[in-house]
């Protein structure tokens, strides 16, 4: 990655950044109107909230990103037209869900034919395990995507949660962009969206002033779903688990909970080990910085397992990494009493 590539992203996170505070501002007025989240059994909140700031967010980014792609005119920076299109439409699914709930298959099929759009506009060379036929491959990528989509949504319950998650991930990845370890145009998208999270976070610290709503987590969900595949693709792997090891485990592990108790898993619930800190006497500010902190140490193990380069070596930091995860969801699930 060149030097101007490079001055590029931190440009994107830069204006990111601005965009997304100044449109978050700008928005919140009209959406105490008509996006309002009201408490239910899900919530962290005691307030009705306005929700829907994923609009500033997404916009911010794909604002960022692809003006600076456009003034760029590099042949290097070709930011493929169907992530943006996919996000966007996911967005609107997801704006609409905030304000009228959607019901649940079409809202599943809608997301997964933004997925769908993602995964298959790959070039076809582009493989993670080239023994695996072609179609499977794809087809087992759709399916992880959709759960990746829908866990960032499931987890985006607290105050910064969402993030103390991406932000870990958005800037290793711009990182790894600046190391040649990625395409330049994932790096700059990575960058914009960390920029872009980054102005929105003084809304959405506790106590929240405004909510991301689905129209955020849903197309955060897709954007760092897209980058997490370019790193699969890249043959690093290790690292593509390793930075959302923490939403991974947490979710995966509250459905199968939910699944083998017979419970209805779509429905609204406190079920995550970070909302069962909340109730076992832990600090909002407190969850969120212990999530952020092992985000951190996730990150550099998975920047770690790629300049290793050894099956052995990413073995290992998978090890550490689900063990620090397991920690942390084992202190979420005991009650404070320090």
């Amino acid at each position: 990655m060149t030097n101007a590539d490079i001055a590029l992203s931190l440009a994107a996170a830069a204006l990111a950044a601005l965009l997304s505070a100044f449109l978050t501002w700008l928005l919140r007025p009209m959406l105490l109107r008509v996006a309002l989240a009201k408490p239910n059994a899900r919530s962290s909140h005691r307030i009705p909230t306005p929700q829907g700031a994923g609009i500033a967010v997404i916009a911010a980014t794909l604002a960022a990103a692809g003006t600076l792609v456009a003034l760029s005119g590099s042949g290097t920076l070709q930011i493929p037209l169907a992530v943006f299109g996919a996000t966007l439409f996911i967005a609107a699914v997801g704006f609409a869900d905030d304000v009228k709930p959607v019901p649940v298959l079409p809202r599943l099929l809608l997301q997964g034919l933004a997925v769908a759009v993602v995964v298959f506009a790959a070039p076809g060379d582009l493989r993670i395990v080239s023994a695996v036929p072609f179609w499977i491959e794809r087809g087992l990528l759709l399916i992880a995507g959709l759960w990746f989509v829908n866990l960032v949504n499931f987890m985006d319950g607290l105050d910064l949660m969402t993030a103390a998650e991406a932000v870990p991930i958005t800037a290793a990845v711009a990182l790894l962009g600046f190391w040649a370890q990625l395409p330049p145009s994932t790096a700059l998208v990575a960058a914009a969206l960390c920029g872009a999270l980054l102005g929105f976070s003084p809304f959405n610290r506790p106590v929240a002033k405004i909510f991301l709503g689905d129209v955020g987590s849903l197309p955060i969900g897709l954007l760092l779903g897209w980058c997490l595949l370019q790193l699969a693709f890249h043959q690093h792997v290790a690292a593509a688990l390793l930075l959302p090891l923490y939403y991974l485990a947490d979710a995966t592990i509250t459905l199968l909970r939910r699944l083998t108790r017979g419970e209805t898993f779509w429905t609204a619930h406190r079920s995550h080990y970070y909302q069962r800190a909340t109730d076992n006497g832990f600090a909002v500010p407190r969850i969120v910085s212990e999530v952020f902190a092992l985000n951190i140490v996730l990150a550099l193990l998975a920047m770690l397992s790629i300049r290793l380069d050894s099956v052995t070596a990413s073995l290992v930091l998978l090890l550490v990494g689900a063990s620090a995860v397991a920690w942390l969801l084992y202190r979420f699930s005991r009650r404070r009493t320090g």
